[in-house]
């Protein structure tokens, strides 16, 4: 497991971001090649050396200094212990590196004891000037708004990243997107920038104007975004489109890599008999990956089964996880221990000649089962709940499958509660108190013959735990076409005036989140885009949603709005080109989107792409 520190007490650890950058990854790889072979005397004024030398072991020190002397004395991870700074020149080392970015600062700080020696730092490893924010510290979190996408063209697949310049909305100019593709060898194979020159504008890349533009033969790798100008938030958002191509009629959505690390990722479902399951280790650090340093297990049960070759810095390699368990089958679901080498993880399923693509999701290591949970005070009502779709049941089956989403959770006791369109119960279905190594998936097509949505709640009747973090993943199969999509998503507390810690969430503000600001893309070529809009309703009586359709063109001017309102516990399928004008949405084009926008109740909603041949996608939306 690489030893990295990615969350502090103030949130994301940028340091981290600044180290595994792969600017930075180039000029600290080669001063790991230049200091090869020579004792390293670290000065470490910010307790990061675990981080840098997970990331680059070349760099490994033989002696480690620190200024507070509370530290002196301790173990210094490396078999040694932390030395005093001031005891630096009696030091025996071939070269001394401070592990700092500002350099004029250390070498400042460090002149009375480097008796004639040369003293390095990090700042060749620093960003360029143009790439950062002037006026702010270089370690601020706004210089670093990075992310990963899967991304590919081939005979077969193309992809297409979609966003919008979110970023105006907290006063950003000069926007530009710095991206870097590397193919599914780890090499660099195209780097360019994409200016966003308008507020709002939206903003897509597409694999094959890039393989065009760029003259590339067919690849499969993953696309590094930097967001230079970010304001606001560092969270790098967009959708993921991938389609088949020459007569594939494969068809898929996913969304942004979380672009932290994680020790285990969760909500990967075993394949059934029919179906290949990949997932696509994509190394995140210039750093190998061991052998044997990734594995999987069925959920709750330990049987680790590795992945048994090196990966290489950057690389892409697909795992077919069905031939590590051959005798594992839906519904049963697997937990991948990733051990920090990579960002969020996509999985495709092959199934009949179409596959399906969506991303596991996060399992919490800092998170435990909370009491508090059981004990809600009544202005919470059914507190946290999971809303999702239930498509229409003359024509879809709809599938649930709960998850747990962190290491110390055990049980899962959960229910359904079941409403239609119109926001009226139709059925409430107790799971019971689940195992953490349950195979349990509900049809929720044999439990209602309307569509609607359901929430899933906890419900401790027979006992139980609950840590806040529950999760589920849907899976949606059109009974005409045989056309699948799946998604899965956490649980969140909806529209309730009190508040407990964090929720209910906004998008942005503190609790409670009582807005919405809800990104749903346009179609392209014979796709249409439509999302399922939910009201959920953590408690009952409050009042219908006031939502404000906003219609954009690609170049972030506003062209149409209408509004529409939905019930507490109610939804709406939302298609725009079923409520605006055909020659709105033409003026919109490529690129065009429409914001679903409510100042009086938080909304959560499932966006895709359509056909007529009855091919669909679906994931959860993204707001900002």
């Amino acid at each position: 497991m690489l030893d990295i520190r990615t969350f502090g007490p103030q949130g994301g650890n940028v340091l981290y971001k600044a180290l595994a950058h792969p600017l930075a990854a180039e000029a600290l790889t080669r001063m790991e090649q230049d200091f090869a072979g020579q004792s390293i005397a670290l000065y470490d004024p910010e307790d990061t050396v675990r981080t840098l030398v997970a990331l680059y072991p070349g760099l490994r020190p033989s002696v480690v200094l620190v200024h507070d002397t509370e530290q002196v004395g301790q173990p210094d991870g490396f078999g040694g212990e932390r030395k005093a700074l001031v005891d630096l020149p009696h030091v025996d080392a071939d070269i001394i590196l401070a592990l700092s970015f500002d350099d004029a600062k250390m070498r400042g700080r460090l002149a009375s004891l480097l008796n004639g020696r040369d003293l390095y730092t990090l700042a060749p490893a620093r960003l360029p000037d143009d790439m950062i924010v002037r006026g702010r510290p270089y370690l601020d979190k706004l210089n670093f708004a990075t992310n990963f996408a899967f991304f590919r063209d081939d005979d077969r697949f193309s992809t297409r990243i979609v966003t919008a310049n979110y970023w105006s909305n907290y006063g950003t100019q000069n926007l530009r997107y710095w991206l870097r593709l590397y193919d599914g060898t780890g090499q660099i194979i195209a780097q360019w920038e994409q200016p966003v020159e308008h507020a709002g504008a939206g903003i897509t890349i597409d694999s094959a104007d890039v393989r065009k533009r760029f003259g590339l033969p067919a690849f499969m790798g993953q696309l590094f975004i930097h967001v230079i100008g970010a304001r606001g938030h560092d969270v790098v958002k967009y959708a993921l489109d991938m389609w088949g191509k020459n007569g594939d009629p494969s068809l898929s959505v996913t969304h942004d890599a979380n672009a932290w690390p994680s020790v285990r990722y969760a909500t990967l479902p075993a394949p059934e008999a029919d179906e290949t399951l990949t997932v696509w280790v994509q190394n995140s650090h210039a750093t190998t990956i061991p052998a044997g340093a990734i594995t999987f297990n069925p959920m709750g049960v330990d049987d680790h089964r590795s992945v048994d070759h090196a990966i290489g810095p950057f690389e892409t390699v697909a795992v077919n996880v069905g031939a590590l368990f051959p005798d594992l089958a839906w519904p049963s679901q697997l937990e991948m221990r990733s051990g920090r080498h990579l960002v969020r993880p996509r999985y495709e399923i092959e199934q009949r000649g179409r596959t399906r693509i969506a991303h596991l999701n996060v399992e919490r290591d800092n998170i435990r089962p909370d009491p508090a949970i059981r004990n809600f005070a009544p202005s919470l009502g059914r507190g946290f709940l999971l809303p999702f779709p239930i498509l229409d049941p003359a024509k879809f089956e709809s599938f649930v499958q709960p998850n747990p989403m962190s290491e110390a959770l055990e049980t899962l006791p959960v229910r359904l509660d079941i409403f239609d369109e119109t926001g009226q119960p139709v059925g409430s279905h107790f799971l019971g108190n689940l195992p953490r190594d349950h195979s349990t998936a509900i049809a929720l097509h044999d439990l209602t013959d309307r569509p609607g949505h359901a929430d899933l709640v906890y419900d401790f009747r027979d006992g139980g735990e609950a840590d806040g973090w529950l999760h589920a993943l849907m899976r949606y199969r059109n009974r005409n076409t045989d056309h699948a999509a799946e998604t899965s998503f956490g649980a969140h507390i909806f529209n309730t005036l009190m508040t407990w810690r964090s929720e209910p969430q906004s998008y942005s503000g503190p609790p409670p989140g009582l807005t919405t600001r809800l990104f749903l893309k346009l179609g392209h070529d014979a796709l249409r885009s439509f999302c399922c809009l939910i009201h959920p309703a953590s408690i009952e009586g409050t009042s219908p949603s006031e939502t404000v359709l906003l219609l954009y063109a690609a170049d972030g001017h506003l062209i149409a709005e209408t509004t529409i309102h939905i019930q507490p516990s109610g939804s709406f399928m939302v298609r725009p080109h079923e409520l605006f004008e055909g020659a709105h949405l033409e003026q919109a084009g490529v690129g065009g989107y429409v914001l679903i926008r409510d100042l009086t109740c938080r909304l959560f909603g499932y966006h895709g792409l359509e056909n007529d041949e009855g091919g669909f996608s679906l994931d959860h939306m993204f707001g900002f």
